[in-house]
């Protein structure tokens, strides 16, 4: 009942290596690093991607390949339905994605997917997956092993740390998470923040239907399943596992420990 494929589809996610021989949902966080640092992808490489400075134009890359903006045109349209268009002489560039002028990327083991938008202001951490169609919004941070699928949208002055998001997972305003998954579909309401940090130290226990297991883990946020969504200044506490399509409502804090799916929580 803890384990992955009781609260996400699994089936439909390119990264669901990270979660096999896990006994429990919060065991993929454990394997998150090694996955990442064993991800082959081709590195970012552009004069523009100066460490530690914003980028002074706009870049576009397709088939891997970084360049400037100076001979494109854009279509800003809803990203996660293929909005995105990129037009060179005229010409459709089907995939290409755009890196803003004013976003910051550190470090080379960055992958953007194709289609995807990295708004000004927002500033990515090494190592990082952005997968296809994916918006990271104006002041996003991403603080580095964030893992994110296709069709997400990762907003404004929203900060994700050592986290995944499956594919059509959503946290467009304000949020903070670390150490968390959001399942496929789930939506953050706007101001919603992941406590997973004990205030008294320890690692987190998470009590569940045959009783408390601990994780092992000194910091664990939520796992929200599949579908599942929370309502505007949300809270949960460290170690909050929320089954598929369940409700956090607004202004409301959710007590560690496993809810089944469908749960609502006021």
């Amino acid at each position: 009942m803890l384990d992955a494929g009781s609260f996400f589809d699994l089936t439909t996610f390119a990264h669901k290596e990270v979660f096999s021989e896990t006994e429990h949902v919060w065991d993929g966080l454990k394997n998150l690093r090694s996955y990442m640092d064993g991800f082959i992808a081709p590195p970012l490489v552009h004069p523009g991607l100066t460490r530690g400075v914003p980028l002074r134009q706009p870049l576009i890359l397709h088939h891997g390949i970084l360049s400037c903006s100076r001979e494109y045109e854009f279509v800003f349209g809803d990203t996660g339905k293929g909005g995105l268009k990129v037009l060179q002489n005229g010409q459709l560039l089907r995939g290409a994605s755009v890196i803003m002028a004013g976003a910051m990327l550190l470090g080379r083991r960055i992958y953007i997917g194709e289609g995807a938008l990295v708004e000004s202001g927002a500033l990515i951490k090494e190592p990082a997956i952005i997968g296809d169609q994916t918006e990271v919004r104006q002041g996003a941070y991403l603080r580095g092993y964030c893992l994110v699928g296709n069709r997400c949208v990762v907003g404004h002055t929203t900060e994700m740390k050592h986290s995944i998001f499956f594919n059509d997972a959503k946290a467009g305003h304000f949020a903070y998470l670390g150490d968390s998954i959001l399942g496929a579909g789930a939506n953050l309401g706007a101001g919603t923040k992941f406590a997973n940090l004990r205030f008294l130290g320890g690692t987190i226990q998470v009590k569940g239907p045959d009783g408390v297991i601990d994780t092992g883990l000194r910091k664990l946020g939520a796992v929200l399943g599949d579908g599942a969504q929370t309502g505007c200044n949300s809270v949960t506490n460290p170690g909050t596992l929320l089954g598929p399509d369940s409700i956090l409502m607004p202004n409301t804090t959710a007590p560690s420990g496993f809810h089944p799916g469908k749960s609502v929580i006021r």
